[in-house]
């Protein structure tokens, strides 16, 4: 992959002659020019920031420098399909401009949207695929209000340093409890007798309906929704068994099995957590259904492409399997309304919800809450730290005095970068650097102290000219 130089993002390029307060004492007003830099003789800390005055006997300040990007006020960000409103104040009282959707946008409507925006919300239904990333002219950072990605393509992403934001963990409760509660329904075949009495059939049975105390549930990935489902569980007197790549601390008295197929063959439930990877496409098909025990049950709340849809609909008809409960599809509707078709529709015993796992209130104000304040610092302060495709680095706050400012340098992870940035900061006072890579990319952060407008001017220029840059910004 290779990487071309790139104007900075995450900054208006089109703020012009914008004035900005002179220092005191001063006369005359500075610009910015097309990249978002200071230029002129009276350049300040930043557009709408006035010089501070040294504070005491040291001739310096404790207190932290508050980073802003340029211009704050012409950071554009488009928020889609109903992004909680815990994210859309966070960022309005940024003072950003914030254009918010209920739904996702088609793919012309949204190529048209992007041009001009530095940031984008999405949730699952938004697909950003490279033709879409590159109608973004400006585009600096994502921010995905759920848990996965893979509606991003983050190869092309990455390679245009646009960093990638998501929320991996803020609804882990609601996917538990929702399992928790298809557990209890499969087990006493709810879903059928609910669907009956709306038909106004009374079939009061108690054949194959069971209580779940005392019964095995299998867990397959034992990351943050597994083992909070686990602990649930077993409150309610189940034993928990589960499978994962990687050797994990049980919790409570769950045990960690050797195989997938030792846990399909002692689990009365088997419940799926794992993220979509080639290592888990289709990994529940046929074979595996069939190793499952006689009347047991099989739920989904991961991914749709993880179980093999016609073979779990051969299992269930056969009576093979209890019940399933399926909340995630291989394919699904881009909005509301009569759209949906699975194999599955009218299988017995079989609960189909709409991916709603993490929908609930408290989830999507916490996703929103996390990751809106994962894309301000960002875009204010340059820390990566949660991005899943960037290499994750931040940097303490700089000192808040005037002639500081905090360097950001994506580029291309080859050697001798880091000896052309030393060379190129070489005359000037470093205060904290830092610099990490992730496969084929890099980024580094740098704080540079009592430097002038002109020498701003001047390491933001070389820096950009480097061969390896990919995006480089700098804060005030």
């Amino acid at each position: 992959m290779s990487f071309a130089p790139s104007t900075a993002r995450v900054m208006p390029n089109n703020v012009m002659n914008t004035p900005i307060p002179s220092p005191q004492g001063a006369s005359g007003d500075t610009t910015i020019n097309v990249n978002g830099i200071p230029s002129g003789a009276n350049a300040t800390a930043g557009p709408g920031i006035r010089r501070r005055d040294r504070q005491g006997s040291f001739g310096g300040s404790s207190r932290a420098k508050v980073l802003r990007p340029f211009n704050t006020a012409n950071i554009k960000i488009l928020l889609l399909e109903n992004v909680n409103e815990t994210a859309v104040g966070a960022l309005r009282a940024q003072g950003y401009q914030v254009e918010t959707h209920a739904k996702a946008l088609a793919e012309d409507v949204l190529m048209e949207k992007i041009k001009d925006v530095h940031c984008v919300g999405i949730r699952s239904k938004t697909k950003l695929t490279k033709k879409i990333l590159d109608a973004a002219e400006k585009l600096g950072v994502i921010g995905c209000f759920c848990i996965g990605t893979n509606q991003v393509d983050l190869e092309h992403a990455t390679s245009k340093g646009i960093a990638v934001f998501n929320s991996p963990f803020s609804n882990s409760r609601s996917v538990a409890e929702l399992v928790i509660a298809e557990i209890v329904l499969l087990s006493r075949q709810l879903g059928d007798r609910n669907n009956e009495m709306h038909q106004g059939i009374w079939s009061k049975v108690s054949a194959n309906c069971y209580e779940i105390r005392g019964k095995t549930l299998g867990i397959i990935g034992y990351g943050h929704i597994g083992s909070q489902l686990s602990v649930l569980a077993e409150s309610m007197g189940m034993r928990v068994i589960f499978h994962d790549v990687a050797p994990l601390m049980p919790l409570g008295t769950s045990k960690q099995v050797h195989s997938l197929n030792e846990l399909l063959e002692k689990s009365d439930f088997v419940t799926l957590h794992v993220p979509e990877t080639e290592d888990t496409m289709n990994m529940i098909g046929e074979n595996e259904l069939s190793r499952m025990k006689q009347g047991s049950f099989l739920i989904n709340a991961s991914r749709g492409t993880v179980v093999v849809i016609p073979a779990l609909a051969k299992a269930l008809k056969s009576g093979h399997l209890g019940g399933a409960a399926v909340d995630v599809f291989p394919k699904e509707p881009a909005a509301n309304g009569k759209f949906f078709e699975s194999e599955l529709i009218g299988c017995p015993n079989t609960l189909l919800t709409p991916h709603i796992g993490g929908s609930t209130e408290e989830a999507q104000s916490m996703i929103g809450v996390e990751v809106s304040q994962a894309l301000i610092k960002f875009i204010n302060n340059g820390t990566s730290i949660g991005a899943v495709n960037l290499p994750e680095v931040d940097l303490r706050a700089i000192r808040d005095e005037e002639n500081s400012i905090r360097l950001c340098y994506t580029h291309s992870n080859v050697p001798g970068v880091l000896l052309r940035i030393t060379n190129i900061l070489a005359e000037h006072n470093v205060d904290k650097q830092f610099s990490d890579s992730k496969g084929k990319i890099a980024y580094l952060m740098a704080d540079i102290s009592d430097v002038t407008p002109e020498q701003i001017q001047d390491i933001y220029r070389r820096v950009r000219e480097t061969p390896t840059n990919i995006v480089t910004r700098i804060l005030y």
